[in-house]
């Protein structure tokens, strides 16, 4: 079965041509050319990946992916301006799994989109091969079959991405992850991402469970390293 991508976007040439680049790999496409008209759809009918642009009008890419994430963990691609460095980070910290500065080359759309669908169908595979995959470590709790996080038995609400960070460093606690470790434990070994990518992941990560547990200090970071989960 075809996978089906939602793109929102304002420039209705964007629209058209990446549409037509998409299609033409196999994928189903839905268009939509600003946010609260996106946000109907995805709502109604969840595609199997968003790519989102930043800037629109109505609701823009922020808004949309801060009300999408309140019920849905689809993964997200965001399209932001050449220069707009604090839009990527906000991004990010939001819940986006990645990102791409317009102009951006089709070719490496698709090959991120097709990276984050691999991840999506491996992360199923491995729930239906072995149901009651769970790490324990103190009072983390990570149930791969589920895709729930909990700490000291409060649910953390997680992103694939952010899910899949946490499990590569929970898994090995006391050994340090560099980032170039993270990132194909996060997107794959053959997506490149930038390694202010990983570390508003961890920004994140730290937010969400401190707002949990103030004191939390498990995820530590090894400057010009990488980071560890503490034993």
């Amino acid at each position: 079965m075809a996978h089906t991508v939602a793109l929102v976007d304002d420039d209705r040439n964007i629209l058209a041509s990446v549409s037509i680049a998409l299609e033409a790999e196999g994928f189903d496409v839905r268009t939509y050319t600003d946010g609260a008209e996106a946000l109907r759809g995805l709502t109604q009918r969840p595609p199997d990946l968003a790519v989102l642009d930043i800037k629109m009008p109505r609701m823009d890419g922020m808004e949309l992916l801060q009300r999408l994430r309140q019920t849905s963990h689809i993964p997200v691609i965001f399209l932001t301006s050449k220069d707009d460095e604090l839009d990527e980070l906000m991004g990010l910290r939001m819940g986006a799994d990645d990102y791409i500065k317009k102009p951006f080359s089709q070719r490496l759309l698709i090959e991120r989109i097709r990276a984050l669908l691999r991840r999506e169908a491996l992360r199923g595979e491995t729930a239906e091969a072995d149901p009651g995959q769970m790490i324990t470590r103190g009072p983390l709790l990570l149930d791969g079959a589920r895709h729930a996080c909990s700490w000291k038995g409060q649910p953390i609400d997680l992103t694939v991405t952010e899910f899949l960070l946490v499990r590569a460093l929970a898994q090995r606690p006391g050994h340090v992850k560099n980032r170039d470790q993270l990132m194909d434990a996060a997107y794959g070994e053959h997506v490149y991402v930038d390694d202010r990518t990983i570390d508003s992941h961890i920004k994140r990560l730290r937010k969400k469970f401190k707002a949990v547990d103030p004191d939390f200090s498990q995820i530590e970071t090894l400057y010009g390293v990488g980071y560890r989960y503490k034993e």
